[in-house]
């Protein structure tokens, strides 16, 4: 068989179809939602003052475990936020150079959704039962700080349901093109 009887490989550069502002800024706001409370948590193990009482360092782990943990959780929080961008993005369509085996194939279209979906069903549950439980914890912490906790963790509410909607969005452009 001829190398020119195979479909042309999908350019690395662009989209197959364009994705609109408002996708964009959806999946870039994923990242924002979760970094707020990415950083409270490397400031905990950066041992800033964060109006927190002995108690809660100790269910962190700190000292201990937890400035291994945390940080890992900060990261790990992070990497998955950005994964969101594949949606918008041409890596979410076409496998990167550095996969053997894959690179340059087209990613299957469920191979993306179904994983965003979970993640975003995921992601949800997470925001709203950690920002519930906080809000409503008795936990030995000054006013400041938990005005600057419930500020940094409110935002990951959002971040389920914005990635529930640009993952609808790539389902939709994806499965027409």
């Amino acid at each position: 068989m001829s190398t020119s009887a195979l479909p042309p490989a999908p350019s690395p550069l662009v989209t197959a179809s364009p994705v609109p502002l408002w996708a964009r800024r959806a999946a870039a706001a994923t990242l924002w939602m979760s970094l707020p409370s990415a950083l409270w948590r490397l400031a905990v193990v950066l041992d800033v003052p964060l109006g927190l009482g002995e108690a809660e360092y100790d269910a962190m782990q700190i000292p201990g475990w937890g400035y291994l943990v945390i940080p890992l959780l900060s990261a790990f929080q992070e990497a998955l936020a950005w994964l969101t961008m594949g949606l918008v993005r041409p890596w979410g369509e076409v496998w990167p150079r550095w996969i053997p085996g894959l690179r340059g194939r087209r990613v299957p279209v469920l191979a993306a959704v179904v994983p965003a979906a979970l993640g975003s069903l995921a992601c949800t549950a997470y925001g709203v039962l950690f920002v519930w439980t906080t809000l409503h914890a008795d936990m030995e912490i000054t006013a400041w700080g938990e005005w600057l906790m419930n500020i940094c963790y409110i935002p990951l509410a959002a971040w389920g349901p914005l990635l529930g909607i640009v993952t609808i969005h790539y389902y939709r452009r994806r499965a027409q093109g």
